[in-house]
Formats: C-alpha cells, sequence, structure tokens
C-alpha cells in the first residue's frame, strides 16, 4: 500500500488546477495519506506567538494534488474514508484576532478591537481530548475527520480556506472514517486535496478553530463514469447527505436541500415536489461551519425512507 506524503517543500494552499501531482492512485486502490495540522504542525506550546507563526493565508496546507487515473471532467470522484489515525498526542485550538462566528472579522466588520489570541494545546488520551485540565468536565470523544478534501476546479485555484462546489474547507464531521464522499471532477486526473484533520469539532466550528491535528488516513478511491454532480455528496449506511457552501447561510441551506431533494429524484423515482415535502418530514441538518469564506451546511436524508431502498 503507497504512503502519500505532503509535499513539504511546496505545500498547497489553494485547491486547483495548476501544481504538479505528487502522486497518482488507480480506482479502486486504498492508500495512506499524510496530512498536516492547520498550523503545518509548527504550534507546539500555548505561549507560542500565531502571528509570528501563521502568516495569512497560508493556513491550512493540504497534501496533494493526488491524480486519479482514468478520472475525466463530468466524472464524480468517490473517496472512502476507511481510517484515520492521530500520530500526535495533543490536538491546538485557538481563539485568533479578526476570526470566527462571534466576532469581527475581515468580512463582517466592526468597530470593537479585535479578541485576544488564544491558544490551547489539548492533550489526546485513551478516554478522549482533554479541553482543559483546570475544568472539571469529562474528556471530549475523539471523532477525527477531514476538514478539507477537494477536487482541483477546471480554471480557478481556490483558497485551501475556503468551501465551494468543488469541496475544500467544508469543516463537515460526515468526512470521517465510514462514509464516502463524491466530488466533481472537472479536470483530468480529478486532483484531489485532502488535509486539515480534526480530532473532534462542534457544529458551526464556532470560534474558527477545531481540535486541529495532523493525520494518517486511509483512502479508497473510485469512479462513477459519466456523471456529473453539482456539489459535494456524501453517503453512508443512515443517510445520503448533500453539502451546500455559499453566504449568506440560507443560501447554504438552499444548495444543499436543493442537491437533496433533485438526487432524490433521480436516484429513487419519487416525484420532485414529493421528495420536497418528504424532506420537510424527515431531512436532518448538520451545520458545519459558519466561520469560513463561505459557509457550510450538510443536509441529509435518511435512507430508510427513500423508496425502493
Amino acid at each position: 500500500m503507497q504512503t502519500i506524503k505532503p509535499d513539504m517543500g511546496d505545500l498547497p494552499y489553494v485547491i486547483g488546477p495548476y501544481k504538479e501531482p505528487i502522486a497518482s492512485v488507480r480506482p479502486g486502490e486504498t492508500f495512506r495519506v499524510e496530512t498536516l495540522d492547520a498550523f503545518a504542525d509548527k504550534v507546539d506550546s500555548p505561549d507560542a506567538d500565531l502571528a509570528k507563526i501563521v502568516r495569512v493565508p497560508y493556513v491550512n496546507p493540504c497534501t496533494g494534488p493526488i491524480y486519479v487515473e482514468g478520472a475525466e471532467p463530468g466524472d464524480t470522484l468517490t473517496v472512502r474514508v476507511d481510517d484515520i489515525v492521530l500520530p500526535r498526542d495533543y490536538a491546538v485550538s485557538a481563539i485568533i484576532p479578526d476570526f470566527g462566528g462571534v466576532c469581527g472579522t475581515v468580512l463582517t466588520r466592526v468597530l470593537n478591537a479585535p479578541l485576544e489570541q488564544r491558544l490551547l494545546l489539548h492533550p489526546i488520551t485513551a478516554e478522549g481530548i482533554v479541553h482543559d485540565p483546570s475544568l472539571n468536565i469529562p474528556p471530549i470523544p475523539i471523532e477525527a475527520f477531514y476538514g478539507t478534501i477537494g477536487t482541483a476546479p477546471a480554471v480557478e485555484a481556490v483558497s485551501t480556506l475556503s468551501a465551494g462546489f468543488h469541496g475544500g474547507n467544508l469543516d463537515a464531521a460526515d468526512v470521517c472514517p465510514g462514509n464516502v464522499v463524491m466530488l466533481p471532477v472537472q479536470v483530468p486526473g480529478a486532483l484531489l486535496f485532502i488535509g486539515d484533520g480534526h480530532a473532534a469539532q462542534g457544529d458551526a466550528e464556532i470560534c474558527g478553530v477545531a481540535a486541529e491535528t495532523p493525520t494518517v488516513g486511509t483512502l479508497t478511491v473510485g469512479l462513477v463514469k459519466g456523471r456529473a454532480i453539482p456539489t459535494p455528496r456524501i453517503e453512508n449506511n443512515e443517510f445520503i447527505m448533500s453539502v451546500g457552501s455559499a453566504r449568506p447561510l440560507e443560501d447554504a441551506a438552499r444548495v444543499a436541500f436543493y442537491d437533496l431533494v433533485t438526487w432524490v429524484e433521480a436516484d429513487y423515482g419519487l416525484d420532485r415536489f414529493a421528495a420536497y415535502q418528504l424532506a420537510s418530514q424527515v431531512a436532518k441538518v448538520r451545520l458545519a461551519n459558519v466561520v469560513d469564506v463561505l459557509y457550510s451546511i450538510v443536509a441529509k436524508f435518511p435512507k430508510r425512507y427513500l423508496p425502493g431502498a
């Protein structure tokens, strides 16, 4: 089994078609991939000065691009997340000035002073993640996932801090072991990028930073030939899921639910408006993030309510 490591001499901070692939995989192949954390593994102390270590927009480096043999524009790439191992015994979180869901940012301007930087290193133990040893609370369960996964757009190079129709920085905790992520193929070889490992994250990632960790993942790729999808999708034994990314938040929901309803219509034979009405009764929603360049929502349709599923 091949192991694909990040290109430390040229870490990608955009997802696009212009960087040469660092590795190639075949449909059906299972491989390992190593990723750095969102701060490129540079934070090793709560006393570190993020302003000196991290220079925006050089945040959230990915491993990639990974060339998928036979992938052509108009196909769908499938990525099954088989396993994620956390190779470090701590995670990092932070409050970052001018970044977060309940403060002024460069996209949401207020006259208040920026928040003060705050760094925490969270020990990872067999029992879970210790948020703060001084707090008398139980460990947080480890629920590892990839915050960023995407394929190259046809022309654009999109910051790894942003989500979009190509995938990207979704911060969706459903990109986790046991689930299959579906991404549009817009260039030959698909050019898969992956990174931003999280040991855990609350819905919305409200302060803008999860429990950030490097990862060693095991993935299996596949191709659905000649079938394009308009936005990322995820599937497991319980749900089919559509991911919408936009601003404002209600437009992200519209993107996700439009895709979910039309997916049910196309693949499960239910009339569009019957699917729309049924979704209003049974659908679930994960608010993935309200902090990034675009906000992301995961709309979920329970498989037990899909005709013939």
